[in-house]
C-alpha cells in the first residue's frame, strides 16, 4: 500500500475509535476512551502505566491512571502506519515510516521520549512486527521481487535475514518472550493461519488450524498465552485484513490447543496489529470501531 492509498483509505474509514482493554481471566470488557478519528494497535509500555497508539501518521501516549493524551515527537516520520514496537528496555520505539521520497514504507527507530528516527531498512516495503528480547533485532514483513516474506535485522542496520520463502504471504512476525521462536501468520496453506518457527526460520509448525483466517499472534510476556485477531473464511480475501469488519479475538495456549473466544467486536485492521498485552499478563488492549451515520 502506497502512501497515498493508505491516505485515502485513512480518510474513507467514517468511524469512530473505542480504546478499550479486556481482562483476559473474568472477560471484563472497559471502554477507556471514544475517539472520532482512527486511532490503531495499542502498544503496552512495561510499567504497565501508558498506552502507545497511532492515530493519522503519527504516535500517542495514553496514561491509564489520568486519561491523559501525549503526543510523540516523532520527527521526520509523520507518516507512521500501525506497526509500532517498543523496545525490550522501552527507551525506544521502532517504526513503520512511509518516506517522502517514493512513499514506500520502511523501518526507523527513535527514542520513545520523542527525536529524529534513525533509518533501519534501506529497502521497502517493509513493515515491522517484532523485537527481540535481548534488544538486537527487528523482525519484519517485507516484499522483495514481488513476494512477501518474513525478515529480520540488527537493530542498527546492515543486511537482512530472510527467513521464510514459500508462495503466499507471510506476515506478523513476533518474537516469543525467551527469544527461541518466531510467531507469525501465513497463507501458505490457502486460509491465513497462525504459525510458529526457530528464529533462524527452521521448523514451521502451524499452530492454529481453524476454519477462518487468522492474523497477528501476540505472545503474553510470561509466554503462556497467545492472542490473535480471526475474521470469518467467506468475509475477506486470505491475505487482507480490512478495517470495519465483523471479527473476534481469540485465545491459545502457546503449546497448542483448542482455542477460546475472548470477545466478538466491530475492528480488525487497527484492533492489534501490535503487541498489547499488560506486562502482567492479564490485560489485552485492543481497538474496536463504530461507522459514524
Amino acid at each position: 500500500m502506497d502512501i497515498n492509498t493508505l491516505r485515502q483509505w485513512i480518510s474513507a474509514r467514517d468511524s469512530y475509535s473505542i480504546l478499550e482493554t479486556l481482562d483476559v481471566q473474568t472477560g471484563v470488557r472497559t471502554v477507556l476512551k471514544e475517539f472520532d478519528v482512527v486511532i490503531e494497535a495499542p502498544n503496552w509500555t512495561k510499567d504497565g502505566r501508558t498506552l502507545v497508539y497511532n492515530s493519522q501518521g503519527k504516535l500517542y501516549t495514553y496514561a491509564l491512571a489520568t486519561g491523559e493524551i501525549k503526543p510523540i515527537d516523532t520527527g521526520l516520520a509523520t507518516d507512521c502506519n500501525n506497526d509500532h514496537v517498543l523496545s525490550p528496555d522501552n527507551s525506544q520505539i521502532a517504526v513503520s515510516h512511509f518516506t517522502n521520497e517514493d512513499a514506500t514504507s520502511r523501518i526507523y527507530i527513535l527514542p520513545l521520549a520523542g527525536g529524529q528516527p534513525t533509518l533501519v531498512t534501506p529497502k521497502g516495503p517493509s513493515y515491522l512486527h517484532g523485537w527481540s528480547p535481548d534488544g538486537r533485532r527487528l523482525a519484519y514483513c517485507a516484499e522483495r521481487g514481488g513476494q512477501y516474506d518474513i525478515y529480520t535485522i540488527a537493530v542498527d542496520g546492515g543486511p537482512e535475514t530472510q527467513l521464510t520463502d514459500l508462495p503466499g504471504l507471510d506476515d506478523g512476525p513476533e518474537y516469543s518472550p525467551d527469544g527461541r521462536h518466531i510467531w507469525f501468520n501465513s497463507t501458505r496453506t490457502g486460509l491465513m493461519q497462525v504459525w510458529r518457527m526457530a528464529v533462524d526460520g527452521s521448523n514451521p509448525t502451524h499452530v492454529v488450524q481453524e476454519d477462518a483466517n487468522c492474523w497477528f499472534p501476540h505472545v503474553s510476556p510470561d509466554g503462556e498465552w497467545v492472542v490473535y485477531i480471526a475474521y470469518g473464511k467467506g468475509d475477506v480475501d486470505p491475505g487482507d485484513h480490512p478495517a470495519n469488519k465483523n471479527v473476534e479475538l481469540r485465545l491459545i495456549p502457546a503449546g497448542g490447543g483448542a482455542s477460546k473466544t475472548l470477545v466478538k467486536l466491530f475492528g480488525g485492521q487497527g484492533t492489534i496489529n501490535v503487541n498489547s498485552w499488560s506486562p502482567d499478563n492479564r490485560t489485552i488492549a485492543f481497538v474496536s470501531y463504530r461507522l459514524k451515520a
